[in-house]
């Protein structure tokens, strides 16, 4: 079985194939939406989602959440005394959702389609695949977040041809992507976005209020554990304008209560930045597609935060008519990566449909140009394979030499829009020789074929020898071969998920130290004498005990809205 996977940048889903359709498989607690969320004790026990979440609000230093935004890059997220990469975190996230779903589904799960954003790059895409490898499955396929929304929509089942726009604003990341459906083929014409874009941007909106309307607070002299608290609230702030126009926080910092009032109309005028942000990619994405927002028959909503009603106000302006919100925003990704993977494995259920994705950065190689006066300029950037070219493709740019008895010919590997080399991300680079003679004389045909997994070939060929080199291109910043994954999960294997059995307890206890730390007073009083009373129920080791004292210790904690 091929289950297909949401890693989210908030949080992520699981899902399977059903002989009813696609189904989300519920994490150990039940619930559908694991938090992305690592966080790392003294003992090297490993907790994810909801459990390690509470454990951030009471150890800011010993978890890592919204690390998907550095997925592909070196940088390292310290947990207490280890440090971890992103991918190496989205690991231990895939890794609990392998094993959420082999406990659920009575099975051993090692295949998976993972989804991504239409605009990760290769390094990102390459890393959350590496993920997926060190987390111990066979990643059949990265699949766009947009690609496989518009599956779980069913948008390939229209009779007519149709064209679709897709807006997708996750917790961290930002797309946009314009789909057209012609004869059975699903094609991805355009896609555009910010991968630095999110719902945690319109929590940071309401952070900034709630320090603007509380000028007594010095926010640089907060301690990471006043920062995470602020955040959270400001995060419960803003989900409470899905039910009403107004909302509130309520913060306890150094013995004194801090409160903030906003109304909808005033936070959304707060968040104009944030919708300007917006507007680029959708019009990048018509433009590029050369589509006409009149052209467009249907927009599809996905991502956490196109539930806040701003955002769909937002989005109802911009396309002047209301988006398609039929699936739950949280879920479609799933949803479609698991149908994805039941195309794969070419179940019968599934109407028979082409897919086409497209290549999200134009590729291409650095190269010399002719000036006046003959003068020769360095630098300049020659696409080979353009930004929304449908995939999987193949071009080929033939290069000569610019120089009188030039030897050797770079082909420096760049990914980016700019016309300067310097200004794109170079993926590598290859070597060649050629026989020395009168510039323009030797030639090279450079062939770059890029493929829906984000594996770009690269194949140089002297025209006049017929020498050829080749090179696959991987993330030059973090390259792992197959036997360095292996050496890799056995360096993380001291590390131990924490016992599945006792995590709801766990968990429950870390709600009640936070929301302890959260009150005074009274409040303060009432769950400390819960708290001992679980404990004690705990340490009888007496299912029976530890059930009834659960149930009573979950009751008390309801009765704070606030968790």
């Amino acid at each position: 079985m091929i289950v297909g996977i949401d890693l989210g940048t908030t949080n992520s889903l699981i899902a399977y194939f059903t002989e009813d359709g696609p189904k989300i498989i519920p994490n150990r607690l039940g619930k559908n939406l694991t938090p992305s969320i690592v966080s790392v004790d003294e003992e090297g026990q490993i907790y994810v989602g909801e459990t390690a979440r509470e454990r951030m609000y009471l150890y800011p230093d010993s978890g890592a959440s919204v690390f998907k935004r550095s997925m592909g890059t070196e940088k390292k997220f310290s947990l207490l005394d280890k440090e971890f990469t992103a991918e190496e975190l989205s690991s231990f996230v895939l890794k609990a959702l392998k094993e959420d779903a082999e406990s659920y589904l009575k099975e051993e799960v090692t295949e998976a389609v993972i989804s991504v954003p239409a605009y990760f790059n290769d390094a990102r895409r390459r890393a959350t695949k590496r993920a997926g490898e060190l987390a111990g499955l066979k990643v059949e396929r990265i699949i766009s977040e947009p690609t496989a929304a518009a599956i779980a929509y069913g948008l390939y089942q229209n009779t007519e041809n149709s064209k679709f726009l897709v807006f997708d604003l996750g917790g961290g990341t930002f797309d946009v992507s314009i789909l057209e459906l012609f004869d059975k083929i699903l094609e991805v014409r355009a896609v555009a976005g910010d991968n630095f874009l999110g719902g945690e941007d319109f929590t940071a909106v309401l952070e900034e209020m709630f320090f603007e309307k509380n000028k007594d607070i010095d926010k640089y002299s907060l301690t990471e554990k006043e920062l995470v608290l602020i955040h959270k609230q400001a995060d419960i702030c803003k989900l409470k304008f899905s039910e009403d126009k107004t909302s509130s926080m309520k913060v306890n910092i150094k013995d004194k209560t801090y409160t903030m009032d906003v109304i909808l109309d005033e936070y959304e005028d707060a968040c104009e930045d944030l919708f300007e942000r917006i507007r680029g990619p959708v019009k990048k994405s018509l433009a590029d597609s050369n589509i006409k927002l009149s052209d467009i028959s249907k927009v599809v909503l996905i991502g956490g935060a196109t539930k806040l009603p701003i955002v769909r106000k937002f989005v109802g302006k911009l396309f002047r008519f209301l988006p398609d919100t039929s699936i739950n925003p949280d879920e479609a990704v799933a949803l479609g990566a698991a149908i994805q993977g039941a195309m794969k494995e070419r179940n019968e259920a599934i109407r028979e449909v082409i897919l086409t994705d497209v290549c999200p950065f134009t590729l291409g190689t650095e190269v010399v140009v002719e000036r006046e006066n003959n003068r020769m300029e360095n630098g300049h950037f020659c696409p080979i394979i353009e930004r929304n070219t449908v995939i999987p493709a193949s071009r080929t740019e033939r290069l000569y030499t610019a120089h009188d008895n030039q030897s050797q010919i770079r082909v420096n590997i760049l990914q980016g829009e700019s016309r300067f080399a310097a200004n794109n991300l170079s993926l590598g680079e290859i070597l060649i020789d050629v026989p020395k003679k009168k510039a323009g004389e030797e030639a090279v045909d450079v062939t770059y074929t890029y493929d829906v997994n984000a594996i770009l070939e690269v194949i140089v060929k002297v025209i006049s020898t017929g020498k050829e080199t080749r090179q696959v291109i991987k993330n030059q910043q973090n390259d792992m071969t197959d036997e360095e994954i292996e050496e890799r999960l056995k360096e993380l294997s001291y590390l131990k998920i924490h016992p599945r059995d006792k995590e709801e307890n766990k968990l429950l206890l870390l709600r009640g130290e936070r929301i302890y730390e959260e009150t005074i007073g009274t409040e303060r009083i009432v769950i400390e004498q819960a708290l001992r009373r679980f404990e004690n129920a705990l340490d009888t080791q007496d299912n029976a005990v530890i059930e009834e004292a659960k149930t009573e210790f979950k009751k008390v904690l309801e009765d704070f809205t606030e968790v």
